[in-house]
């Protein structure tokens, strides 16, 4: 198995980063409750999405010698009560970035949202 230093991680974390902001919209984060798809090559189910988040652009806030922190993303309405159970990443031009498990890859105060309420993301860092 390969190991690559700390700094390559964090290089490739900042060109992920990089990455997101491609396109002529800016990069999203929607949360979705149910089963995650098997990879982000699978469509999400858009009746199972609860809410969409959008980052300013460049959405890269720093970068550090430990991680990359984005900058917070907008304040977004909840469109549909349930659970969050997972979250996909789109960059700017609307291609997943990422797949997230909520509560391993990325944690909320509260993962029961509903319709009507309003969720945003105040610190986001991607570590190597």
């Amino acid at each position: 198995m390969s190991k690559t230093s700390v700094n390559a991680r964090l290089a490739m974390i900042q060109a992920f980063s990089e990455f997101m902001d491609n396109g002529s919209q800016s990069a999203t984060v929607i949360f979705y409750e149910g089963t995650q798809p098997a990879g982000p090559a699978v469509a999400a189910d858009s009746n199972n999405a609860l809410v969409t988040l959008t980052f300013p652009e460049p959405c890269i806030k720093d970068v550090t010698a430990t991680y990359v922190e984005l900058h917070p993303t907008d304040t977004a309405n909840v469109i549909k009560s349930g659970t969050a159970s997972w979250a996909r990443i789109y960059n700017g031009a609307g291609e997943v970035a990422a797949d997230l498990t909520v509560g391993t890859d990325i944690s909320l105060a509260n993962t029961n949202l509903v319709v009507g309420g309003t969720l945003s993301t105040t610190s986001i860092k991607l570590r190597p």
